[in-house]
């Protein structure tokens, strides 16, 4: 109760209003119709959505979602279809996902990073009838038919040819529609960072329990200002959009990261929660010190961040230049989350991922299925209220024990916090040691001359395999790989220590900062 209460379900509201939400959710049950529709049924006229198009009121952004959903009914989509989307942070995907919903069609939440070979194949082993695309990626639609393209993001240059998702709605009515035969879906794309991406069923709560979860972990508040700079196309950004709608919040989107804007974004509407990946942090830190040092982000309580590993002591750094905020998620698109480390967990125990929220069970188990004891490296699995749906191609995740296997690697402190060494197929045997990169890659990135790096397994004829570091200097430093070896020998073990580096001008990283392994040069043996 307590929770519900501090996320504003409880706080007083017309009754006229407080009705209307009612029949939304008893409607359509929890999920993105509903929270747009109940969000606007009790406070019409705050903004929505603030982006590079203005602001949009929630009773506005309903009406607009009811007349993209007829659009789509007039253009023939029944439920069951499926509709591609290659969109990145604004009101026309907003608008595109939640029509789709209501029509009962599944939704293909693609990459931004996702190659013209890519969309293709995925489109057509989707069967999509649909691509909804912003204009700067119509040269990555190229092998798409013409005809199923519908602009989201439109600027004023784009093909006169092409619908767009606000052209398409003008004019339409905005009356509410029935709830269709089948309920919609969201199919996430997975990474992809060694090959062609698995579209991952999201399954959406059957109940109020998630939420009750993530906002027990996450200390949002009712009504508050939401930046969202990670990628909503991502499970991380989406979770925080669809979770936050019950709370009636604004959000202020940007289709493009930059850090001092964020900072700006922060003081100008006085933001209480950012949603971010790691590599955001991390740029945040390495931002115009003049910059930091004149924007106000005092407002800000939550900095909320998953994704990607949230290497070495990144998040104190980041707290000790802004605020006490960093809220970090360690889950994926198919556990849901895993556990959650806050402000004081992350101050206490540097590296930690925090420990699991309500009604999640976490295990550690050996390759038998049995938990480890407390210390001890193991498998980590976990179950939870987020159902995961399976692969679109039929496969689901292993389990043992009734959990899910993360396929990472990591143990329990005598505090009950979880560690995540690495995953499990990621382990390198070198020497007969067994030695996970990440542990590296945390002690390298502290290294005040290294902006960025990442540590692989590579062939060794003598030690059968070693690591190998590819670092990215900071400008204006310069380190060899002998300097590189030094410093880490005094940090991580001898079997630890890096036997090559590869300097590099920066990483091949996707936009929610993990590192696309399949595109880092090779070594000359």
């Amino acid at each position: 109760m307590k929770v519900v209460r501090r996320i504003g379900m409880l706080r007083p509201v017309p009754p006229h209003r407080l009705l209307g939400a009612g029949i939304q959710l008893a409607k359509w049950g929890p999920g993105l119709p509903s929270g747009v529709h109940s969000a606007a049924a009790r406070f019409p006229g705050q903004a929505a959505i603030v982006d590079e198009a203005g602001e949009i009121t929630w009773s506005e952004l309903s009406a607009e979602v009811n007349r993209f959903t007829q659009a789509l009914k007039d253009r023939g989509v029944e439920p069951g279809d499926s509709i591609a989307v290659l969109a990145r942070n604004h009101r026309h995907m907003i608008v595109a996902i939640v029509a789709i919903m209501q029509v009962g069609a599944r939704v293909l939440l693609l990459n931004t990073m996702a190659s013209r070979s890519q969309l293709a194949e995925l489109a057509e082993r989707e069967d999509a009838s649909c691509v909804i695309v912003d204009q700067e990626f119509l040269d990555v639609a190229q092998d798409v038919d013409r005809s199923t393209i519908v602009l989201g993001w439109a600027d004023a240059d784009a093909p006169a040819d092409l619908p767009t998702v606000s052209g398409l709605a003008r004019g339409l009515s905005a009356k509410a529609h029935p709830k269709p035969s089948r309920h919609g879906q969201i199919i996430i794309f997975t990474s992809g960072t060694t090959g062609l991406p698995k579209g991952a069923r999201r399954e959406e709560p059957k109940d109020l329990r998630p939420l009750i979860a993530f906002f027990g972990a996450i200390p949002y508040r009712g009504r508050s200002t939401i930046v969202i700079a990670a990628p909503l196309f991502h499970s991380w950004g989406l979770l925080n959009f669809a979770f936050n709608l019950s709370t009636v919040p604004t959000y202020v989107l940007r289709r493009r990261f930059d850090p001092e804007q964020v900072l700006r974004d922060v003081e100008q509407h006085r933001a209480e929660a950012l949603v971010v990946v790691p590599l955001m942090m991390q740029r945040m830190v390495d931002a115009d010190p003049d910059v930091i040092a004149r924007t106000d982000v005092s407002s800000l309580r939550i900095t909320a961040s998953s994704g990607s590993a949230l290497g070495g002591d990144l998040a104190n750094r980041y707290m000790d230049l802004f605020t006490d905020s960093v809220y970090n998620f360690y889950g994926a698109t198919e556990t849901g989350w895993v556990t959650i480390a806050g402000p004081r967990d992350l101050r206490e125990a540097p590296g930690t991922a925090g420990v699991p929220p309500f009604r999640t069970t976490v295990k550690v188990l050996d390759p038998d299925g049995r938990e480890v004891p407390q210390g001890e490296t193991g498998v980590i699995h976990v179950g939870n209220d987020m159902p995961f749906g399976g692969y679109t191609d039929g496969n689901s995740k292993a389990f043992a024990d009734g959990l899910m296997n993360t396929g990472d690697v990591g143990h329990f402190d005598e505090n009950g916090r979880l560690f995540v060494s690495g995953r499990d197929d990621d382990m390198v045997i070198s020497g007969g040691e067994n030695v996970f990169p990440r542990e590296l890659e945390d002690a390298l990135v502290e290294h005040p001359d290294i902006s960025d790096v990442v540590v692989t397994g590579i062939d060794d004829e003598r030690f059968g395999q070693v690591l190998a570091a590819y670092v990215v200097v900071r400008e204006g430093s310069s380190l060899s790989e002998e300097d590189v070896a030094a410093y880490a020998k005094g940090r991580v073990a001898r079997f630890a220590v890096p036997a090559r580096t590869m300097f590099l001008d920066e990483l091949p990283r996707n936009p929610t900062g993990k590192v696309m392994k399949r595109d880092l040069p090779a070594f000359e043996q």
